[in-house]
């Protein structure tokens, strides 16, 4: 299939639907994560009690959240002040730098990890030449920083040659609902 670089391991409606009975049943050790639109809304730097319940059950499972972003280091580090995460800012995503950078730091295997995000073309695909699962979420608000609006351009033309009335983007409540479907797939 042509941009299968672009195609998402799974699909979840948001990076809070990623339990820890869920991601600890895949191995799971560490989510990474984009910063804007998908950890927090672009526009709302305090983010959610949603957002922060869900860093608190993570956290206390032992399971490493990791902010990976492609904007600065002030944006991010500012970002994250509140949220107690370690972040890599200026990742150059697609590039799988910033993604390799937190494995190497924290000792991780590839199989135990998820790149979580909402883009194809900057989070999925890093975290494919990485070697690492991909979680696409749809983004938390529908307006971007202006920056990204290439990007999504690009996007909905790559999810229309990915994806078919025969084979559509679903959307998964649950990370288990998005593993049973990709097992499902392959069969």
């Amino acid at each position: 299939m042509p941009l299968n670089f672009l195609k998402p391991t799974y699909t979840v409606e948001s990076v809070y639907n990623l339990s820890v009975a869920e991601l600890k049943d895949q191995g799971i050790k560490a989510v990474l994560t984009d910063l804007d639109n998908t950890l927090l809304a672009w526009n709302n730097p305090n983010g959610t009690p949603e957002l922060h319940a869900w860093l608190k059950e993570i956290k206390a499972a032992g399971i490493e959240v990791v902010v990976v972003s492609n904007n600065t280091w002030d944006r991010v580090e500012k970002a994250v002040s509140g949220l107690e995460v370690d972040y890599v800012a200026w990742s150059l995503k697609p590039m799988p730098r910033g993604i390799l950078k937190v494995l190497k730091k924290q000792g991780l295997q590839k199989e135990n990890v998820l790149m979580v995000g909402d883009q194809m073309l900057t989070d999925v695909w890093a975290a494919h030449l990485a070697g690492v699962k991909s979680v696409l979420v749809k983004q938390l608000v529908e307006s971007d920083m202006w920056q990204t609006w290439l990007n999504r351009s690009l996007e909905k033309l790559a999810k229309k040659l990915i994806y078919s009335q025969k084979h559509p983007l679903i959307w998964h409540a649950t990370f288990k609902e998005a593993v049973f479907a990709r097992e499902n797939d392959k069969n």
